[in-house]
């Protein structure tokens, strides 16, 4: 009886022989396999480096200073890509320039080519125009209502302004609020000439220059074209205001 058992036993294992070696030999190739492959880190070390270089060259090219953070998105951990024996390339996709939300293709050009999109982050961060208080609609813009401050201008889709000089004295669109930034669609001139103003009207025709009194009918900022009463021909005409109380059209 025991002796029945104990051949039983021996006759189970040695049927479960082929079955264990052909897991082990499985696990071991899929062991090789990833070690042979191209690593999840080394698809984000090339993105990274590449998307700096990038950006670097940006801001040079563009002189622009600031101050930049680059991010590379997350990847499936349980991606895998054929071993390159190439080194990797990268590619900037969209958009064109590397600011804001970006997407890199990296690729290899080996003898067993493949090709990924990856997401990633540039920061962009500069010294743009904010509002000190709340100001309200159709207000002249003072010193001190602005100021400078550190701001990711990729999330600035409406645009920003970089310079103090050039928002003082703009008349403000819309109310603004505390430590908003000021973007251009939110300005406008003042009037330099006001409907109902006397204005001297200039026309020019080569060297010579002709003066002559008249009324503006609108009001009208610097470089805005405007219409304007010839008060000695009595004409409607339109005119470039170029100063307060001056406006010029073309012969």
């Amino acid at each position: 009886m025991n002796i029945q058992m104990t051949l039983s036993r021996h006759t189970m294992a040695e049927r479960n022989l082929p079955s264990k070696f052909f897991l082990f030999c499985f696990s071991l190739f899929l062991t090789n396999f990833a070690a042979a492959g191209t690593s999840i880190d080394q698809i984000i070390d090339t993105a990274q480096s590449f998307l700096e270089q990038e950006t670097k060259n940006y801001l040079s090219n563009s002189d622009i200073k600031a101050r930049y953070e680059v991010s590379i998105g997350r990847l499936d951990n349980r991606l895998r890509m054929a071993a390159c024996d190439q080194p990797l390339s990268a590619s900037l996709e969209n958009p064109q320039q590397p600011v804001g939300r970006v997407t890199l293709r990296i690729r290899c050009e080996g003898s067993a080519p493949w090709s990924i999109f990856v997401p990633a982050q540039v920061n962009l961060y500069r010294d743009v125009v904010v509002a000190t208080r709340p100001i309200k609609r159709n207000s002249i813009i003072q010193t001190n209502d602005i100021s400078l401050a550190e701001r990711d201008v990729g999330n600035l889709k409406q645009g920003y302004l970089l310079s103090l000089d050039s928002v003082i004295g703009s008349l403000t669109t819309r109310a603004l609020q505390h430590d908003q930034v000021i973007s251009p669609n939110q300005l406008r001139q003042p009037a330099a000439v006001k409907r109902g103003d006397q204005v001297i009207i200039s026309a020019m025709s080569g060297r010579v220059r002709v003066r002559m009194p008249g009324e503006a009918l609108s009001d009208g900022a610097i470089g805005e074209q405007i219409r304007v009463l010839n008060t000695r021909s009595q004409r409607v005409i339109h005119a470039r205001v170029v100063a307060p109380g001056q406006v010029e059209v073309a012969m």
